[in-house]
């Protein structure tokens, strides 16, 4: 563990000389990689932690660049101070969300739905508001300064997604290491074991929903002052959802440093992929996230990709075998 955050600084060293030697363009697509990598992070507190997969994370990114825009240009408000305000506005709709999913124990597909209906009523709202530009959008009017978040060029851009991206990485690393990471995890391998051993899961599930929509909405208030254009379709949209869940999914979700090396190849385990979804969350000689314990060889991270894999992709799968048997 002392290598890999020798190996994390000098990235990070390299990563904050890197602007020296890129142009404008080059250091764009360094803060879209920064950027989605944030907003990947903060989606995984709430899907990659505690298995509830939410396709409606778009709605916090939207109303996180709505309300900072809206702050901005009614009052004067500084995105600065105004971007931890729409977090909170995001965390209160979030609780709401998860009151009403966790509370009458609404899981997969069905919780899945409703993220989805969450982000749409949203987006049919914002649509119909004057105040918020209705149909046509908002244009954000060209003032740079720190004080308005705006700046001239992409360096200062720059550093402040590598920021967000490496505050998101500290914030999730330490969560996983907290008392409330390993109960989220529980939840994830086993709600009714974890709440058989204690764990009162509808707290811990609205503390991850809550923790994952504020900072979700930090991501809008720096896209709407990046972009300077803000449309209730490409902000509330399914679009941008399905565009943001790709990232963990594809790079690894429930960790918040191991991505790439989830899969061990010399493990015999990953030879019998569909033994493993047969066995689901309890087979194999996983242990339990509540009992501490030294032993996480590659059996353990296999398992737990392909099952979590699995519940991901089962909302589809069930919903394209309902269609072939109603043909």
């Amino acid at each position: 563990m002392k290598r890999l955050y020798l190996l994390l600084a000098a990235v990070f060293v390299i990563l904050m000389l890197l602007p020296l030697f890129l142009d404008n363009y080059a250091l764009g697509i360094f803060i879209m990689i920064f950027y989605w990598a944030y907003v990947g992070q903060s989606w995984n507190v709430l899907t990659g932690y505690t298995g509830h997969i939410s396709l409606g994370h778009a709605l916090y990114i939207g109303i996180g660049a709505y309300a900072t825009t809206y702050l901005a240009q009614t009052i004067g408000l500084t995105p600065w101070i105004g971007m931890f305000l729409g977090g909170f506005i995001a965390m209160a709709i979030a609780l709401c969300l998860g009151f009403l999913g966790f509370r009458f124990g609404l899981r997969g597909v069905y919780f899945v739905i409703m993220t989805i209906a969450f982000a749409e009523l949203a987006r049919l709202a914002v649509s119909h508001i004057e105040a918020l530009g209705s149909f046509t959008g908002i244009f954000l009017d060209f003032n740079p300064s720190f004080y308005n978040f705006q700046f001239r060029g992409n360096m200062p851009y720059y550093y402040i997604a590598l920021g967000f991206m490496v505050a998101s990485l500290i914030a999730v690393r330490i969560i996983e290491v907290s008392k409330v990471g390993r109960f989220i995890v529980a939840i994830r391998e086993d709600e009714e074991a974890a709440q058989a051993l204690g764990v009162n899961t509808f707290k811990y599930n609205m503390i991850a929903i809550a923790i994952s929509a504020f900072m979700t909405s930090l991501a809008g208030a720096f896209y709407a002052n990046y972009i300077f254009y803000l449309h209730p379709n490409s902000l509330f949209g399914m679009s941008l959802s399905i565009e943001l869940i790709l990232r963990p999914i594809v790079g690894g979700a429930w960790h918040a440093l191991r991505a790439g090396d989830r899969f061990h190849y010399s493990d015999p385990a990953v030879g019998n992929i569909p033994g493993l979804f047969r066995k689901g969350r309890s087979g194999g000689t996983a242990p339990h996230p509540l009992r501490r314990t030294d032993d996480t060889g590659g059996s353990f991270h296999a398992q737990r990709d392909c099952c979590l894999c699995k519940r991901l992709l089962s909302p589809i799968l069930k919903l394209a075998d309902s269609k072939v048997r109603g043909v």
